[in-house]
C-alpha cells in the first residue's frame, strides 16, 4: 500500500499527520469527505473479497468507495502504517427491531496514550469524527449527539440522540478481530437476497455541510436544514448522476 498515494486520495499529506487525536480526527473526516459508502460492485456482479490489496486498488487507484469491510479494513491499515495502535472489532447493527449477527459490521478502536477512540469510515451517515471510547458521556459531533454505554455484560452500545430519546446504532464487544473472520458475513451481505445491500444500489458521501445519497430511485441532497430530492427516471439517469456527483463511472458487464 502506497501511504502517500492513499493520503492524496483523501486530500492530505504526511506533513499534516502525527500520531495524535487531532490527526485521527482529520483522517476520519477527510476520508468521509472523499470516499463514498457504496455497494455498487454487488450490483455490477464484481465479487468483494476481503483482501487489503484489492481494497487499495478499488478505493485509491480506481477512486471508488465501498462498504464497511472494505472501508474500515483499508482505513485500519492506513492508521497502522502511520503509527497508530489499532484493533479491528465486530459490531452488530440495529435494524429498528433487533441486532444483526456477529461480524455484521467492522469498526476500529484506536489507542492514543491512555485514551481510546471508536473510528468508523464505513457506516454511511454516522459520526464525522471518532468518538471517545468512554461510557455514559454525551459527545457532540457535526452529525449529531452520540453516547457509548454498556448494553449488557458483553456488549457496548453506540446510540445517537433523536429528539428526547437515544436511537441505537450498533453494539460491539471489545474483542480484537482479524479481517478474515468477516468473510462469511461479507458473502452474506453481497449474495443473500435477505441482505439489504442486494436490494438496490446505494452511493452516499458526507459533504462539508450535509450529505449526498444516490439510490436507484432518488438523489437526496441535504445541506444544513434543507433537503432536496431528484427522482431517477432510468438507469441511464442513475449512471449520469453517479458520475456527476461521485465521479464514478458505471461498470458495464462484458
Amino acid at each position: 500500500m502506497n501511504v502517500d498515494r492513499y493520503l492524496e486520495r483523501i486530500g492530505l499529506d504526511r506533513s499534516q499527520i502525527s500520531v495524535d487525536v487531532d490527526s485521527l480526527r482529520c483522517l476520519q473526516r477527510s476520508h468521509l469527505l472523499a470516499v463514498p459508502f457504496e455497494n455498487l460492485d454487488i450490483h455490477w456482479k464484481r465479487p468483494i473479497v476481503l483482501d487489503i490489496d484489492r481494497f487499495y486498488r478499488k478505493v485509491v487507484e480506481n477512486r471508488h468507495g465501498g462498504f464497511c469491510y472494505e472501508l474500515n479494513g483499508l482505513f485500519n491499515e492506513l492508521l497502522r502504517s502511520l503509527g497508530f495502535e489499532t484493533r479491528l472489532i465486530s459490531a452488530r447493527v440495529f435494524n429498528g427491531t433487533t441486532y444483526g449477527p456477529e461480524y455484521d459490521h467492522a469498526a476500529i478502536i484506536v489507542t492514543i496514550g491512555e485514551k481510546e477512540y471508536l473510528a468508523d469510515v464505513g457506516f454511511g451517515d454516522f459520526t464525522a469524527e471518532p468518538l471517545r471510547f468512554v461510557l455514559d458521556v454525551e459527545q457532540f459531533d457535526a452529525t449529531g449527539e452520540f453516547i457509548v454505554r454498556r448494553f449488557d455484560e458483553e456488549y457496548f452500545e453506540v446510540a445517537k440522540r433523536e429528539g428526547d430519546a437515544w436511537k441505537s446504532e450498533y453494539i460491539f464487544m471489545d474483542v480484537v478481530r482479524d479481517l478474515a473472520e468477516f468473510t462469511e458475513m461479507c458473502d452474506f451481505q453481497q449474495y443473500s437476497p435477505e441482505s439489504h445491500f442486494t436490494k438496490g444500489k446505494l452511493c452516499s458521501i458526507m459533504t462539508e455541510d450535509g450529505r449526498k445519497t444516490l439510490t436507484d430511485s432518488k438523489l437526496i441532497v441535504t445541506c444544513q436544514d434543507s433537503r432536496s430530492e431528484i427522482d431517477i427516471p432510468s438507469p441511464a439517469a442513475f449512471d449520469s448522476l453517479l458520475e456527476e456527483h461521485f465521479h464514478i463511472k458505471t461498470v458495464r458487464k462484458k
